[in-house]
């Protein structure tokens, strides 16, 4: 079979009837097949173009196919494509220095894997390692991978598909101060979504759990900030019990969120890190970093066939020079709020928008239309007309009607004005 001219759309939709598991499922009822990218667009077998605001799930942040980062994977490829970490390489320690410098301070030990499932499922072993417990705590709604134990750590429904989860995670309720799972008001709540994580720990039979995972801000949960006073008190909390806390920064991380990593905005330090999506500009990549104190307690034999190869390291360091070189954090920080505030205005004029929430490249806008059916009906109606208009958009949520722009870190303010002025006149038709 050659693939020399697109297949096209419906081919790929039979062959993958065909030969994919079921499971691996697709946005869109009229899907485009997508053939290229430059910037912050991609292209499809029709030639044509579409403002990709979705960066493959937080992954292009610097667009797609930079001239740069595309150079210096092509001269990896060419020099040194693969050995794995049982043979000495430059790539990986070079790349492990440089994460080093933007890590919060004090987290400086990293390994490196194929993605950020894989990252999760380590940070899990490590915190067992150190702690010598094996229960954890997590935040209903959070996303943390589709292994075994990475879904079971995922308490966002949709992606809980296991019906035999791994035993001994309990979870407690994500901070939404719109809809407090508690029926409180904001400022009058004593924190009680904090009170819940210290009634957890103390219920956990057999002692403290080893660690809670939490995403700073809760990518696949419907984009969820949680209150300026959540994490302080959340660290507070699980450092009176000895509970280590793992901020998975997969979606978040490398400026997503205006900051380096998403945590950086409450000046909270995690005692394990995860990561990947951006930081492999597309190539796969995942890794969990650490203290000296922490990583120290794992010290038998360990490997990854993957995990920091030459070509993902390489394209990591040109990532991590591009992103500080250029600003790009501070870029995201401030097209984020322009972004945000345009948004804002849109809510007030259309009764479809519930909430628009989010921080930096990373805004989620709730959509309700009636009951929980209806709303994401609504939603799915929103995200296929915007692709008819040129603009490709996430969707997220519990519900799944939560529609997310998250564009590459150097798209252009006009693109992101006109994907708003696009949005508003589908709003109005909802």
């Amino acid at each position: 079979m050659s693939y020399a001219e697109p297949i096209g759309p419906q081919a790929i939709l039979d062959l993958k009837k065909r030969y994919l598991i079921p499971c691996v499922y697709h946005f869109y009822k009229d899907p485009p097949q997508i053939v290229r990218g430059q910037g912050a667009h991609v292209f499809d077998s029709s030639g044509r173009r579409y403002l990709d605001l979705y960066a493959g799930v937080s992954v292009h942040a610097l667009g797609h196919c930079h001239p740069e980062l595309t150079d210096a994977i092509c001269r990896q490829v060419k020099t040194l494509q693969h050995t794995s970490t049982i043979y000495l390489t430059e790539p990986i320690v070079l790349l492990a220095a440089a994460l080093a410098q933007v890590l919060p301070a004090g987290i400086s030990k990293t390994f490196f894997c194929a993605s950020g499932t894989e990252a999760n499922e380590g940070a899990a072993l490590l915190a067992t390692l150190y702690t010598g417990r094996s229960s954890f705590l997590a935040l209903e709604n959070g996303l943390h991978g589709r292994t075994k134990l990475g879904m079971s750590l995922t308490g966002l429904q949709m992606w809980r598909t296991d019906p035999n989860p791994v035993a001994g995670i309990a979870f407690v309720p994500a901070p939404h101060c719109r809809r407090c799972p508690f029926s409180k008001s904001y400022g009058s709540c004593a924190m009680a979504c904090v009170e819940a994580v210290d009634a957890a720990v103390r219920a956990t039979s057999g002692g403290p759990p080893a660690a809670m995972f939490v995403e700073p801000v809760q990518g696949n949960g419907g984009i969820m900030v949680p209150p300026p006073e959540y994490f302080p008190r959340l660290r507070e909390v699980l450092d009176r019990h000895g509970v280590l806390l793992v901020a998975d920064e997969v979606q978040t991380g490398f400026g997503r969120t205006g900051r380096l990593f998403a945590m950086d905005h409450w000046n909270v330090r995690p005692d394990i890190v995860t990561g990947g999506k951006a930081l492999g500009g597309g190539t796969p990549i995942g890794f969990f970093s650490t203290s000296d104190r922490i990583a120290s307690s794992y010290t038998r034999p360990g490997a990854s066939t993957f995990g920091g190869n030459p070509v993902t390291a390489a394209a990591g360091l040109k990532f991590l020079e591009v992103l500080c070189r250029d600003g790009l954090v501070e870029r995201s920080a401030r097209l984020g709020a322009m972004l945000k505030e345009r948004l804002a205005k849109s809510a007030e004029r259309f009764k479809a928008v519930f909430e628009i929430r989010g921080m930096g490249l990373m805004i989620g806008v709730e959509i309700v239309a009636g009951d929980a059916q209806a709303s994401a009906a609504a939603a799915d109606r929103a995200l296929e007309a915007m692709k008819d208009a040129g603009y490709l958009l996430g969707k997220t949520g519990p519900g799944r009607n939560v529609l997310t722009f998250m564009p590459p870190l150097i798209v252009g303010e006009p693109d992101l004005l006109g994907a708003v002025d696009a949005f508003e006149k589908i709003l109005g038709t909802l």
